[in-house]
């Protein structure tokens, strides 16, 4: 495969360190993004590498032969909100980048002869009904609830990749990616790591929605980012739909106790009404990751809190 990618998503938290992970093995870049979620200091440190180019754009609008001269072996669709505050207060931006702009990412595909990855998400499993969650089990969703706007246009995005598989015999990959943490969160993006670290941090108290006894698999954004390299590289694997994910399960209370261990200055805890369609239940069965990937997590959660914890306090400068 000649080694030359398109990344969505590029400046985003997730997909900036996934362009790192290209330019390592050699991959010539091109990442788009329109900075709707994400910020272009996540790419201060690749912005000047040769095989990196960057273009400003909205995927949903772009005229995708303006990017047939790059010739792409690989295009992979990695923009969308991902926190609940960023999709409820875009939920038609959110809808449209996973709806539109998936097909508009597929056409640039399918008319450059390369293969596509899609990045889906834990929550098209919902609120499970089957714990852990493998990929053959098709989710329970609230279709008309407020986290539908994510859940259905990513379930919407696998449908159609998949549709263009079978039309038109495209090697395409879907990617579930499940809780990923780690430096390049945004301190404010409403993710359960994020808020609490922050609120930790500036000595306020943290805040769990229900009782805490809710469950969580919390992947570190590096483990993350190689198993969707491998998905997006290994030969063999067209039509694949992979979790990956960490399978190590804790309640959102025993979160709270690890990062109050961590920082001794948090001011405890807050407990506040749950949050309408919030899962139960959420962990990742990653035995196809590790069979067909030789995948598996490495970085340990204590570990990971604290590359995160350290990455917060620059930012915040306590």
């Amino acid at each position: 495969m000649q080694k030359r990618v398109i990344i969505t998503g590029a400046a985003g938290f997730v997909g900036s360190h996934l362009v790192e992970r290209f330019l390592e093995d050699g991959w010539e870049v091109l990442g788009i993004d329109n900075f709707i979620t994400s910020t272009p200091e996540n790419l201060r440190s690749i912005e000047q590498n040769p095989r990196f180019r960057f273009v400003e754009a909205d995927v949903v609008k772009l005229d995708i032969d303006s990017l047939m001269d790059f010739e792409p072996s690989l295009v992979m669709h990695m923009a969308s909100p991902a926190s609940p505050v960023d999709y409820f207060n875009m939920p038609i931006e959110t809808m449209l980048v996973n709806s539109t702009g998936t097909k508009n990412m597929l056409d640039l595909a399918k008319k450059s002869g390369a293969r596509f990855l899609f990045a889906s998400t834990s929550e098209v499993y919902g609120d499970p009904e089957i714990h852990p969650q493998p990929e053959t089990y098709w989710g329970n969703v609230n279709p008309i609830g407020p986290r539908a706007v994510y859940d259905e246009s990513k379930r919407y995005g696998e449908a159609i990749t998949m549709a263009y598989r079978r039309l038109y015999g495209m090697d395409v990959r879907i990617v579930r990616i499940f809780n990923t943490y780690g430096p390049r969160m945004r301190v404010n993006d409403g993710r359960v790591v994020s808020n609490f670290i922050t609120q930790a941090l500036t000595g306020k108290k943290l805040t769990i929605y229900g009782d805490g006894s809710q469950t969580r698999s919390f992947g570190y954004v590096t483990d993350t980012v190689e198993g969707i390299f491998r998905l997006a590289t290994y030969e063999g694997l067209e039509g694949e739909v992979v979790n990956i994910g960490n399978p190590a399960e804790i309640t959102v209370k025993e979160l709270a106790d690890i990062i109050m261990k961590l920082v001794p200055t948090a001011a405890g805890i807050e407990y506040l009404p749950p949050v309408p369609d919030d899962p139960r239940k959420r962990r990742p069965d990653i035995t196809k990751a590790m069979n067909i990937l030789k995948w598996k997590p490495q970085v340990p959660l204590e570990e990971g809190l604290k590359k995160t914890i350290d990455y917060f306090r620059r930012v915040l400068k306590t």
